[in-house]
């Protein structure tokens, strides 16, 4: 169909004689079962080639100037946008100077990086993830829907009069409905989102700020991340509790690389070190997939940050962590599949 659609003056090029070249003679050779030589060439090759296009004269050559040529424009083109750098503030959506991307190298915000991965990181994309498509997957074979869904909301049992006519009842034990659970993919296999570890001072050491120095020093040193200070957000007089001054707590969120290398900490070097450590409770997630376990000050005190420099810190003033690792599990089974598979025991009964 090709070579009837070949138009009539390339049809009558390539019956006149005319140079073949090297590449024309390479496709004949390796095609030489079709072609009973090697000089016959297919009608929809292209005979011509460019390297075979003649150079410019030297004259040519040595009077091109591209400076002369941009200057004689009529209308000059645009200067850069950025000139050396990005501007310096964002002045909207609709000015004619915008800022680069952040992921752009010209950009202020660009951060370079990362120059390597973390070893769980690489174990989580390398094995862990496809164990965990294979163990969550749920198969429907083609042609067939899943099950119908069910009912979410709890119902009356009509033994009494006054359950006419009343709306459903919300599930039992949780005020609000739990995340609906999608079929395990490729796309959405379980994976760390974020790990946010706090610690709450006590009403007794309030009054002393060193106490709140320490848990800051000692949480930016175990996490890589600088904490913040989370204040009262009502007043309490008993308590002697003011608005937006007094410290109640330090956090610090972990994300990338910081929550990767935080919780392989966690998993081999603090864990095998406690004495008679059953693991996680098995009941301790939200049911939306969020697990969180605790450390004690001795627990604290194994991680090489501390323990290189533990008498810097006073043995009294260690503090206890509290880590919630949010994962993007719909709910606690998977997420506890996904904690186990990265080291972390669990005992107890499993609450979903």
């Amino acid at each position: 169909m090709a070579s009837r659609n070949t138009p009539s003056r390339l049809l009558s090029l390539s019956r006149e004689p005319h140079f073949t070249c090297l590449r024309c003679q390479w496709t004949a050779r390796r095609k030489a079962s079709t072609y009973t030589s090697e000089i016959d060439v297919s009608e929809d090759v292209v005979p011509d080639s460019s390297l075979l296009t003649p150079q410019p004269d030297e004259d040519i050559v040595k009077s091109w100037d591209p400076v002369q040529r941009s200057r004689s424009r009529r209308r000059q083109l645009p200067p850069s946008r950025y000139k050396f750098r990005p501007p310096r503030y964002y002045r909207g959506p609709l000015h004619p100077h915008q800022p680069p991307p952040a992921s752009s190298p010209n950009s202020r915000l660009f951060i370079p990086g990362p120059f390597s991965l973390p070893r769980l990181q690489q174990t989580y994309s390398s094995t862990l993830a496809p164990d965990l498509l294979s163990l969550l997957y749920t198969h429907h074979p083609p042609g067939t829907l899943p099950g119908p869904a069910g009912q979410r909301l709890r119902g009356w049992d009509n033994t009494s009069p006054y359950h006419k006519n009343r709306p459903l009842r919300g599930p039992r034990g949780r005020p609000t409905l739990a995340f609906m659970k999608r079929p395990i993919t490729f796309r959405n296999i379980p994976r760390l989102e974020k790990i946010v570890v706090h610690h709450v001072i006590r009403s007794a050491d309030q009054r002393d700020s060193s106490y709140l120095h320490v848990a800051g020093m000692i949480l930016q040193a175990v996490t890589n991340v600088r904490a913040t200070v989370c204040k009262a957000r009502h007043s309490i007089a008993n308590f002697k509790m003011t608005k937006d001054k007094t410290a109640m707590a330090v956090k610090a969120e972990l994300r990338g690389e910081d929550m990767y290398c935080f919780l392989s900490k966690v998993v081999d070097v603090v864990m095998p070190r406690i004495k008679e450590y059953k693991g996680v409770s098995g009941g301790s997630g939200d049911g939306s997939g969020n697990l969180a376990f605790g450390l004690q000050p001795s627990a604290v005190g194994m991680f090489p940050e501390v323990e290189v420099n533990y008498d810097m810190y006073p043995p009294k003033m260690i503090p206890s962590l509290d880590v919630m690792v949010c994962t993007t599990a719909a709910n606690d089974r998977d997420a506890r599949v996904l904690l186990s598979s990265m080291g972390i025991p669990f005992h107890g009964k499993h609450v979903n």
